[in-house]
């Protein structure tokens, strides 16, 4: 009895310490992202110290005149708020998008760009740039780029589904097959992207070019209001499928036999990331290695309970994405660096540890 009483102690300390680890972590996560709010707030051609900051939030949840009709506040909440709210929308939908495509390959090295969607909006953002322009801009030169997010968007979404076509056979979806026409997906569309770039013209290639590198720089409060209906939801929603993915670790088989309808989980988690890296590719262009480096780092560090995870995706997410876009216009300034470069220079080191962590642990 002494034994069994041990033993049930040492689990209850283990529950009980990772309890406030995970306690600690979601407080650290809260107050990193309110610093660099902060921060991203007051940072750029006006500088705006810290407590006027503080003072014009506060003077916007209490609708204090007074504060509103400074220059301060003109330039907080009418440039720097929609960025922020972009950014944070934007960090945590590709992070819990790709800790969901990581459950769901049972891979950690699998992105949300393998369900088709980066690659579907780069190539229907590359026919908006260029083909609407020719065909649309005699009628208004703006009209392209209106229709942009929009084409971008259907783009993602119309490859992710094509591509769920591909991999589903007799009402079973294959996570191998997926995995492989995704690859298969995103090479044909990439030529056909690259093709659009050759033909285009100078003016057309840069715009091109800019977008596909990824920026905030567009943030505006219509943005903010098209996109937060998209990714809001499945925020929302995703936790719901943590169960699903725990148990999906040891395999669909066993998810099964456990009680987990595997179909209809493949297809929420598809149709999730669908929506949501589709809404963030369109409102900002192509964000690459968010989706890789966030979910596996907390999956070091915390396991990989998605019940944990996932949330803790997007608050790191947010953080992150936040923190990359206060560099992105402070490292050049006056001048802006896409937020794309800044991911990848994050994002492709950590990835290749990762690989050769890999590698070393199967030789090992």
């Amino acid at each position: 009895m002494t034994v069994v009483a041990d033993a049930a102690a040492d689990v209850a300390a283990h529950f009980e310490s990772r309890r406030r680890r995970i306690g600690a972590a979601i407080l650290a996560l809260a107050v990193l992202l309110a610093l660099l709010a902060i921060a991203s707030l007051g940072t750029g051609a006006v500088a705006i110290p810290a407590d006027r900051v503080v003072a014009v939030l506060a003077g916007w949840l209490t609708g204090d005149a007074d504060v509103l009709a400074s220059r301060e506040a003109l330039v907080i909440l009418s440039i720097r708020v929609p960025r922020l709210l972009l950014g944070v929308l934007i960090g945590a939908a590709l992070a819990v998008s790709g800790a969901l495509m990581q459950g769901l390959f049972r891979n950690p090295l699998a992105d949300p760009g393998l369900v088709g969607v980066s690659s579907g909006a780069a190539l229907a953002a590359g026919t908006t740039i260029v083909l609407a322009d020719r065909i649309l801009g005699t009628v208004s030169a703006q009209l392209p780029f209106i229709l942009l997010p929009f084409g971008a968007f259907f783009g993602g979404l119309a490859s992710t589904l094509i591509l769920y076509a591909i991999a589903t056979r007799h009402g079973r979806t294959s996570v191998a097959i997926m995995l492989l026409a995704g690859v298969a997906l995103g090479a044909f569309t990439g030529s056909l992207t690259g093709l659009l770039a050759f033909v285009s013209d100078d003016r057309q290639l840069r715009d091109l070019t800019f977008w596909s590198l990824g920026s905030l720089s567009g943030a505006s409060w219509t943005k903010v209001a098209t996109v937060t209906p998209l990714i809001l939801p499945v925020l929302f929603c995703v936790p719901f499928l943590a169960r699903g993915l725990n148990a999906l670790l040891l395999g669909e088989a066993e998810a099964f036999h456990l009680g987990i309808a595997v179909q209809r989980l493949k297809r929420a988690a598809i149709l999730m990331v669908a929506v949501a890296v589709g809404a963030s590719v369109a409102s900002a262009g192509v964000i690459g290695f968010v989706g890789i480096v966030v979910p596996h780092l907390l999956r070091l560090v915390f396991g990989p309970d998605h019940r944990v995870l996932l949330p803790l995706s997007a608050a790191l997410g947010a953080a992150l994405l936040t923190g990359a876009d206060l560099l992105a216009r402070t490292l050049v300034s006056p001048a802006e660096l896409p937020i794309g470069i800044l991911t990848a220079a994050i994002g492709a080191p950590f990835f290749l540890w990762l690989l050769l962590r890999r590698d070393r642990s199967l030789d090992a």
